[in-house]
C-alpha cells in the first residue's frame, strides 16, 4: 500500500488550499484514511478521518468548521479541504490509512503513512 500527498503550497491567511491523498495497492473494504500534521519543534497531531464509505468524519477541535475531508473511492482519493487558514495551521501535512472503520485519534494506530505536503500559511 502507498499513498502520495499533493497540493501544498504557500497561502495567505484566511485563503484556501485543498490537499490531495492518492491510496494505491491492496486496501481492506474497512480502511479509513486520516490527515496528521507536524509543525516544526511539534509533535505529529491529528487534523481529522474518514472512514472508507466516506459517510463518517471526524475533526480536530482547532479546524472543525475550517477543513473538510471528502473522498472519491473511484479515484482512491482522499482529499482535505482547507479554508480560513490561519499562520498556526503550517505544518507539513500527512495521510495515513489504517484498517477498520473506527477513525483514531493517534498516529500509532495508522499503518501506511505519505510523505508529507508541506503547507505555509504568511500573516
Amino acid at each position: 500500500v502507498q499513498l502520495q500527498a499533493s497540493g501544498g503550497g504557500l497561502v495567505q491567511a484566511g485563503g484556501s488550499l485543498r490537499l490531495s491523498c492518492v491510496v494505491s495497492g491492496r486496501t481492506s473494504n474497512d480502511a479509513g484514511t486520516a490527515w496528521f500534521r507536524q509543525a516544526p519543534g511539534k509533535e505529529r497531531e491529528f487534523v481529522g478521518g474518514i472512514g472508507w464509505s466516506g459517510s463518517n468524519t471526524y475533526y480536530a477541535d482547532s479546524v472543525k468548521g475550517r477543513f473538510t475531508i471528502s473522498k472519491v473511492s473511484a479515484k482512491n482519493t482522499v482529499y482535505l479541504q482547507m479554508n480560513s487558514l490561519k499562520p498556526e495551521d503550517t505544518a507539513v501535512y500527512y495521510c495515513a490509512l489504517r484498517g477498520g472503520s473506527t477513525i483514531h485519534t493517534t498516529t500509532e494506530r495508522y499503518n501506511y503513512w505519505g510523505q508529507g505536503t508541506l503547507v505555509t500559511v504568511s500573516s
